[in-house]
């Protein structure tokens, strides 16, 4: 059995879940999510709590309780709380100017300042010039959205600059042997 898939999902008080077959939507103070669910595995509302079922052992119905109970478990936690990624931008030079809650410009060593829109669900938080949080409530699109930013100016392996993740390691090299 799951070790995952196997514990029920906590629902809190304010969240109104409704299941319409596969589709599961959830609704909280922060919005509204909704997800469908694939075909062997079924979710059931109990006293308070969100049961994911699958109906035999096989591989591919193994494969999906797991997942389809984190991705429930997900929307439950987005809508309540919600999903932040932090990033740093390291080089000399390098910074973020916030154009509003849902626009960046970067400058990141190019000729031209980047613009950087956000989708719809997203907002940006800019702490200092070298960092900013990435907030919304689908922690897919949250992680998507910081990924997209990171590849404007990956970071290199000598010096190290470009936009990391806050936290993230990176793995550097030593520059060319002098004479």
């Amino acid at each position: 059995m799951s070790r995952i898939g196997k514990l029920p999902v906590a629902v809190p008080s304010g969240v109104d879940i409704a299941i319409d077959g596969p589709l599961v939507t959830v609704k909280g103070p922060k919005g509204t999510l909704s997800h469908t669910v694939a075909e062997p595995i079924t979710v059931e509302q109990g006293d308070g709590v969100l049961d994911v079922k699958r109906p035999d052992d096989e591989r591919q119905s193994k494969a999906l309780h797991g997942l389809t109970r984190t991705l429930v478990n997900n929307m439950v936690v987005g809508v309540t709380e919600g999903y932040e990624k932090k990033l740093e931008i390291v080089g000399v030079g390098y910074r973020v100017l916030s154009k509003g809650p849902t626009q960046l410009e970067f400058q990141l060593g190019y000729s031209h300042p980047i613009t950087f829109n956000a989708p719809e669900g997203i907002t940006f938080a800019v702490e200092t010039p070298t960092k900013l949080g990435v907030q919304g409530i689908d922690k897919q699109l949250v992680g998507e959205v910081a990924a997209n930013i990171r590849k404007l100016r990956k970071p290199e392996p000598y010096k190290g600059k470009g936009v990391r993740y806050s936290g993230e390691h990176i793995r550097r090299k030593v520059g060319k042997a002098g004479k």
